[in-house]
């Protein structure tokens, strides 16, 4: 069982560090520029930058050259390793808001770095930094009792904050980063509680589960900084299924009243998407607030009682009860774009032909817009369907 954990942990290695350096340069542009995620970031960063330092194929490297080589590696590690417990902290002191547990977690961070340097360099020579199953730990238990409570602390604290906000927040994107991030950091803590049990009492039992733990640790961790992309992907994804929905529908309409449209739009529906005519993150909204003028628009142009007869229309064509107000709708726009196009005279102002839904009048007094765009796409479906069409007059 032990040689199964110890292997299972060393094939997470490479994955775990691959993880946390494509998450750690996916974020950068983002999180270099927000002081509440730069924390984080670094505390990422330098985590991935000490367990490239351990991973078996660097640390059998170190091994292979002399003593002075493998031991420069080591504290290297152990340097970098400290610098992330800092930056864990100064992550918990920015999500506090405390100017002062900033500056703490600086001092403190600046202190066990000094202290782990002065410790090692006190020592008498060594090689590698190792706590062995026999003879006193190396350089000294000094040193690990520092490099161990730096982790511990910082963990600690850090595991707590993440687990108290995580379940304060409303926002469901933060408090699934923080939940991840927490669990990643208390797998740390599980690893360095380990390394003190066996630093003070020669504790060996838990050893091959720590390069699980510690790999464990690394893929939450990489998963927790890229929550906020992967949220802003599944929003970009959303965006466009329901601009690509609302293009057929939209493209109809505008059309018909062309002065509604703000930018000049693509010659196609595939090419909308892939370089839209507004920047991207508005592409629906812009959609929506077109597709709405245009209806109020073309509202001018329906006949007297057309939407009570579209009603009695789609009731009598099986369409069901929650999509019969999208398509009978349709049903109006279809008829007052061929009116519109046919060069009939429109009537300004509130007509008795058209009498728009709750989901536009209540978005257009600014309400839910994402609520309207759902309920557009319906009218899109319905738009093309066999209901409109055997309504739209003189169609076949």
């Amino acid at each position: 069982m032990a040689a199964e954990l110890l292997a299972l942990g060393d094939r997470l290695a490479l994955p775990s560090v691959l993880a946390l350096w494509a998450a750690v340069l996916l974020r950068a542009p983002g999180a270099l520029r927000s002081p509440e995620q730069r924390g984080l970031w670094l505390a990422v960063a330098t985590a991935a930058a000490a367990m490239t330092l351990n991973l078996p194929a660097v640390v059998a490297y170190a091994m292979s050259r002399d003593p002075g080589y493998a031991h420069s590696v080591g504290l290297v590690r152990n340097v970098i390793g400290v610098l992330s417990a800092g930056a864990v902290l100064y992550f918990v002191a920015a999500a506090t808001r405390g100017p002062r547990l900033r500056l703490a977690s600086c001092a403190g961070t600046a202190a066990w770095l000094a202290t782990l340097l002065t410790l090692d360099l006190a020592a008498p020579a060594h090689g590698p930094h190792t706590i062995g199953s026999a003879g006193a730990p190396v350089p000294s238990l000094s040193y690990w009792l520092v490099l161990v409570s730096a982790h511990l602390v910082a963990n600690t604290i850090c595991v707590r904050v993440c687990w108290r906000y995580s379940r304060r927040t409303e926002s469901r994107g933060l408090a699934a980063g923080l939940r991840l991030f927490g669990l990643g950091t208390a797998l740390a803590g599980l690893f360095w509680f380990a390394f003190l049990l066996k630093a003070l009492f020669g504790t060996t039992w838990a050893m091959p589960a720590l390069p699980l733990l510690m790999n464990l640790h690394g893929l939450l961790r990489a998963a927790a900084i890229l929550v906020p992309t992967l949220f802003t992907l599944r929003r970009t994804t959303a965006d466009i299924a329901t601009a690509w929905r609302l293009w057929p529908l939209w493209r109809d309409l505008v059309q018909a009243v062309p002065h509604v449209v703000l930018s000049e739009p693509r010659t196609g529906r595939v090419l909308e998407l892939l370089w839209p005519p507004v920047p991207r993150d508005l592409l629906v909204y812009r959609k929506v607030i077109e597709t709405r003028d245009a209806i109020l628009i073309l509202g001018e142009y329906a006949a007297p009682g057309a939407t009570e007869r579209a009603r009695s229309h789609v009731a009598g064509s099986g369409i069901p009860e929650p999509r019969r107000a999208a398509a009978a709708l349709a049903c109006v726009l279809k008829e007052a774009r061929q009116a519109k196009l046919a060069g009939r005279t429109g009537v300004p102002g509130p007509t008795p032909g058209l009498e728009l839904p709750a989901e536009i009048r209540a978005s257009g007094e600014g309400g839910d817009l994402e609520g309207e765009a759902r309920f557009l796409v319906d009218v899109a479906r319905a738009y093309d369907s066999r209901a409109a069409t055997a309504f739209a007059p003189g169609a076949a």
